[in-house]
C-alpha cells in the first residue's frame, strides 16, 4: 500500500512539473499568457467597416478603430498613421478615444479605382505596425443604409451652426468654424440636426418623435480639447431607485454628448483648447434610440467634421 502511495505521489509530482514547464514555455512565447491587459501601451487596431457603391459610380470605404487602452491615444498623420495611396491620406483621425469607435470616416474613390485596395496603416509606439484594406465587392461587407431599416430608420441630417445646410452620410461634410478661438477660452460649437426616418405612425413606439443622439469629440489637433455641457443641454437623471436592478444599467451623458428631443433641433457644446494650432472636431449624429439602428447594425448615423483654428 505504501509503495502504491509513493508511486502515486511521484507520478503526481511529475505531472505537475510537466505542466509547470509547459506553462513557462507558453508564457515565454506569449508575454500576456493568462495575464490581464495593461491599462495602456496596447496598439490601436484599424477596422474596415464596409464599402458603399455610390450613385455616381464611385465607391466609399468606411473605417473605424479599436483602442483597447483605458486612455486616449494620439498618433499624428505621418509614418505611423497614413493611408495608401498617399493622395487619400490626411483626413483620417489622429486622436483615438478608448474603446470601439465605429464608422468614423470614409475614403471615396472614383469608379476607375474602385477595384484597388485602400490601406490604412497605424503604428502605436514600439508595437508592430497594423494595416487594414478598404476592399470593394465583397458582399458581406456591403453597407446599404441608404435604404430605410426594417422600422424605417435612416441616417439623420446634420449641418454646421444653428442653420447651416444639412446633409446625411458617413462623411457628409467638412466645414470651417466661423469666429475667433483662442487657447484656454471656451467656445460654443453648434450643429443642427433632423431625423428623416420613415416610421409607421400607427406603431405605438413611434407616436412621439425619437430623440437624436449627438456626440462631439476631438478628431485631429496638437493639444487637448475639453468639452463641457452647454446650458441648453438637458441632462437626464437616473429614473430608478438604487435597489431597482435597472439602476445600474443607466448611462449618464458625458460632456460633448447631447440628446435632441423632438426629431430635430440644435445641439451645442462648449469646447476649450489647450494649445494653438489646427484642430478638427468630429460630430457623430445618430438614430440609436430607435429599435433598428445601432453601431452594431452599421446604421444609422451621419459624420460631420468642423475645422477650428486656435490662436495663442
Amino acid at each position: 500500500m505504501r509503495q502504491y502511495q509513493k508511486t502515486f505521489a511521484l507520478l503526481a509530482f511529475a505531472l505537475m512539473a510537466v505542466f509547470s514547464l509547459q506553462a513557462q514555455a507558453q508564457s515565454a512565447d506569449n508575454g500576456r499568457f493568462l495575464s490581464l491587459a495593461p491599462p495602456s501601451g496596447l496598439p490601436i487596431i484599424p477596422v474596415m467597416e464596409g464599402w458603399i457603391s455610390n450613385p455616381d459610380g464611385s465607391a466609399s470605404f468606411s473605417f473605424g478603430f479599436i483602442n483597447r487602452n483605458d486612455v486616449p491615444v494620439d498618433i499624428p498623420v505621418g509614418m505611423a498613421n497614413y493611408i495608401e495611396p498617399a493622395k487619400y491620406s490626411g483626413m483620417q483621425p489622429t486622436h483615438f478615444p478608448a474603446g470601439r469607435s465605429t464608422g468614423m470616416f470614409t475614403v471615396t474613390v472614383p469608379e476607375s479605382e474602385s477595384g484597388d485596395d485602400i490601406w490604412w496603416h497605424i503604428k502605436t509606439g514600439s508595437e508592430e505596425a497594423l494595416k487594414v484594406p478598404g476592399r470593394y465587392g465583397i458582399g458581406a461587407y456591403e453597407l446599404d443604409f441608404i435604404l430605410p431599416r426594417p422600422q424605417g430608420a435612416m441616417q439623420p441630417l446634420a449641418g454646421f451652426g444653428e442653420d447651416g445646410q444639412r446633409s446625411a452620410g458617413l462623411f457628409a461634410q467638412v466645414g470651417e468654424h466661423q469666429g475667433t478661438v483662442t487657447v484656454g477660452e471656451p467656445v460654443i460649437l453648434s450643429v443642427n440636426v433632423e431625423d428623416i426616418s420613415e416610421r409607421d405612425s400607427t406603431d405605438p413606439r413611434f407616436l412621439e418623435p425619437i430623440a437624436i443622439g449627438v456626440e462631439f469629440s476631438k478628431y485631429q489637433g496638437p493639444g487637448m480639447v475639453e468639452f463641457a455641457h452647454h446650458e441648453s443641454t438637458a441632462i437626464p437623471e437616473n429614473p430608478y431607485e438604487e435597489d431597482d436592478r435597472r439602476f445600474r444599467f443607466f448611462r449618464a451623458i458625458t460632456p460633448g454628448q447631447i440628446k435632441v428631443e423632438g426629431g430635430s433641433g440644435v445641439a451645442q457644446t462648449i469646447a476649450t483648447f489647450s494649445e494653438p494650432g489646427e484642430y478638427m472636431i468630429h460630430t457623430k449624429v445618430d438614430n440609436f434610440a430607435g429599435p433598428d439602428s445601432s453601431n452594431g447594425d452599421q446604421c444609422c448615423w451621419t459624420n460631420i467634421v468642423q475645422k477650428v483654428t486656435v490662436s495663442p
